[in-house]
């Protein structure tokens, strides 16, 4: 009985010690390493959602968009890090939701608009450059009345909302690199052929899901 019962520990410690090697080579070929995950701490993400589908409330949405971007691109421009952005936005909610539905009226529109920032999980999100791994991100969410038609993203900061907007390359790096990001951290974002940080991309996504 003891023989027996020695051999079936034995065998769950072996196991234990084999699943453990394998999740050490998966995260060492597929997790961030090098302070990559300050990619996370580094930025923070615009959410618009718009009230339906219809042609309408999508243009609505993209009228929204600018409104909100033309408060918070000036008032984010000399902000040091995201600590800073955040405290800015934080205080500009209230103009921001007012500008938002200023803008709504003026198309003959009386929906409302609820304006959040907190934390929101994000699909790993392509641009024309830029590819930013799935997780979660600190968001300014506009929410434009029902808010249950298709969604615009980008990244409010640093202040260079990314979306078909070509941001030049150049200015982009000197803009994150200011905010803290090495040039190792900048070019998991821009390397967006790089296989290597595809799968990393990938790993983290069906990593999150088993986790939820």
């Amino acid at each position: 009985m003891h023989t027996k019962a020695n051999k079936r520990r034995g065998a769950l410690i072996l196991t234990s010690i084999l699943l453990l090697g394998i999740l050490t080579v998966l995260g060492a070929i597929y997790l961030p390493v090098h302070g990559e995950a300050q990619i996370y701490d580094a930025v923070i993400r615009l959410h618009v959602l718009a009230n339906s589908d219809s042609e309408q409330d999508q243009a609505l949405k993209m009228q929204v968009r600018d409104a909100v971007l033309a408060v918070t691109a000036p008032a984010l421009e000399e902000c040091a890090d995201r600590a800073q952005a955040k405290e800015r936005l934080t205080a500009l909610i209230p103009v921001l939701t007012e500008v938002a539905e200023q803008t709504l009226r003026h198309e003959g529109c009386d929906d409302s608009v609820s304006i959040l920032l907190g934390e929101e999980e994000y699909p790993t999100r392509n641009y024309e450059s830029f590819c930013f791994p799935s997780g979660e991100y600190l968001s300014l969410r506009v929410m434009i009345g029902q808010a249950e038609g298709q969604n615009f993203w980008c990244v409010l900061f640093p202040p260079l909302c990314m979306s078909a907007a070509t941001v030049d390359r150049e200015q982009a790096e000197d803009e994150f690199i200011a905010v803290g990001l090495s040039k190792n951290q900048y070019a998991i974002i821009t390397e967006t052929e790089n296989t290597k940080y595809k799968l990393r991309f990938k790993f983290l996504e069906t990593l999150q899901g088993w986790l939820r």
